[in-house]
């Protein structure tokens, strides 16, 4: 199917500016308004935190922790938006026994808005996610996944759009190749469509059309494959693309410190952000509109 009726059949921002290195702008002036981007990625079943006498991670992470941060920032600004960029399956006793039922139940309960469809997250199969879908009370988005022919088909939609403050944001998924990462009988008829073009495409519906002024993407492509610099990624994307203003990955477990700042095919900056594994961190971005709708943006990681 070509990818153009694929997205027709599923369903003006301005430059994005990075201050003084992803620090808070100086003045906040009385026009402006603050979209609040918080996002996981790979929390890999870990419900609790780890054990105080582990080698690595000692007292970190717990779906408890993170719930009481996203709570206090959400007294901070009630314009905020919380996403995931899959594998929230897989990891830990809880999935092998409850099979994806308490991770979603968590996420709704913390108010999760979107999420995007990792690997691990076919590992109790395609039926298996399908049959949790109930228990999560938010949206799934891929737009590189062709579920026509499978359970899923109407369940996971390209994108999401969401209205905070009078600012449209437009909220996409890619997901990695299944081929050759997941066994078939897993993902059974799930087509994969090249992210490149699928991106190209529904950013342009998202910027033109649908006229969105922050446009993110929930990606489970990884961040950068160094002993594959050509293998599509995170970084990739960013470079050859354009209208993306944030990329939300997964995949690779990596730990950034703050949003990696890419120069765009156009030459504009795309923040791409990763918060590592198992839930140690949560992903904070913030966005700032003035009376133009001018963007500017901060960005760090809070450790869990």
């Amino acid at each position: 199917m070509k990818r153009r009726n694929f997205i027709k059949q599923l369903g003006t921002a301005s430059t994005l500016t990075v201050v003084g290195g992803l620090t808070l702008p100086s003045f906040i002036g009385k026009q402006q308004r603050h979209i609040t981007i918080l996002h996981t990625n790979d929390t890999h079943s870990h419900i609790e935190s780890f054990d105080p006498n582990h080698y690595k991670y000692a007292n970190k992470g717990g779906v408890a922790k993170r719930a009481t941060l996203i709570e206090q920032i959400r007294k901070e600004n009630e314009n905020t938006l919380l996403l995931d960029a899959g594998d929230i399956f897989q990891g830990t006793p809880y999935f092998n026994y409850f099979g994806g039922e308490l991770e979603f139940k968590l996420m709704s309960m913390l108010k999760y808005d979107v999420a995007t469809i990792g690997n691990h997250d076919f590992d109790n199969s395609i039926e298996g996610l399908y049959k949790q879908l109930p228990n999560a009370n938010f949206d799934f988005v891929s737009a590189n996944y062709d579920f026509k022919n499978t359970v899923l088909d109407t369940h996971v939609k390209p994108y999401r759009i969401i209205f905070k403050d009078g600012i449209k944001i437009g909220v996409f998924g890619l997901g990695i190749e299944l081929e050759g990462l997941v066994n078939k009988k897993m993902y059974k008829e799930t087509g994969y469509l090249d992210p490149v073009e699928i991106t190209q495409d529904i950013t342009t519906k998202l910027k033109e059309e649908e006229q969105c002024d922050l446009i993110i993407c929930l990606s489970h492509l990884g961040y950068y494959y160094k002993n594959n610099p050509d293998k599509i990624s995170d970084l990739n994307l960013a470079k050859i693309t354009k209208n993306i203003d944030l990329i939300i990955g997964g995949h690779t477990h990596t730990f950034l410190p703050k949003p990696t700042i890419v120069k765009n095919i156009v030459g504009k900056n795309t923040l791409v952000n990763q918060v590592g594994a198992y839930g140690i961190n949560l992903g904070r971005v913030d966005f700032y509109f003035d009376e133009h709708n001018h963007k500017t943006s901060t960005g760090t990681t809070i450790l869990v």
